[in-house]
């Protein structure tokens, strides 16, 4: 005879968290953000909105976890090394890949939306924006640090560098770029910022 257990509110509680997440992310990117609403996002998710109240303060915290979270798993299924900036010994050549891996996560649809969204809500809402900065962006640059130090090392670049300066020569055109709409965010773009970036303007 099976055993009646009682339910696990551990298990319940996570499911509805997930159910949030994916209503919060898919509401965002249909309708957008101002559209999104706490109402909206507990309808979808079949939840009561006092849940998400209780578990959160605002829909931009709802959405920031839920990115975190979609960031978490493509990271599981992708692999560690997935993540890092590769390392062959050709550091154009490596710059390049992640900056065309970034102009391609840009463009998603999945990841575009939610992204424009908590970066935009982060420039009215300090304490938002600083979350953005150090949970979703910060680890990200400490990536490119890791390997322009290791460029010094090799002597590909120069020794007396700033490697967060030098990032920003590769990412911040790029998030320009993006934010603003200005031209089409393209692999083509992100080759010539490299070049740009580590051959520089003046003529030889």
């Amino acid at each position: 005879m099976a055993e009646n257990r009682p339910p696990d509110p551990g298990r319940r509680s996570e499911r509805s968290r997930r159910a949030i997440y994916d209503a919060a992310l898919g509401l965002v990117g249909e309708a957008g953000y101002p559209r999104t609403t706490i109402e909206a996002i507990a309808a979808r998710a079949g939840v009561g909105k006092q849940t998400i109240y209780r578990w959160w303060p605002s829909k931009a915290a709802v959405l920031m976890e839920a990115f975190i979270d979609l960031g978490n798993r493509a990271a599981e299924q992708a692999g560690e090394a997935a993540y890092a900036i590769p390392d062959t010994g050709d550091l154009a050549a490596d710059l390049r890949t992640v900056l065309r891996a970034t102009v391609d996560e840009l463009n998603d649809p999945v990841t575009e939306a939610p992204t424009r969204a908590l970066a935009a809500e982060g420039i009215v809402d300090a304490a938002l924006g600083a979350e953005f900065v150090e949970k979703l962006l910060e680890p990200q640059l400490q990536l490119y640090v890791t390997r322009l130090r290791a460029a010094q090392e090799a002597g590909d670049v120069r020794a007396d560098i700033d490697p967060r300066i030098a990032l920003e020569l590769l990412v911040a055109p790029l998030t320009h770029r993006w934010l603003l709409r200005t031209r089409p965010l393209t692999h083509a773009y992100a080759d010539a910022l490299v070049d740009y970036a580590l051959h520089g303007l003046a003529a030889p």
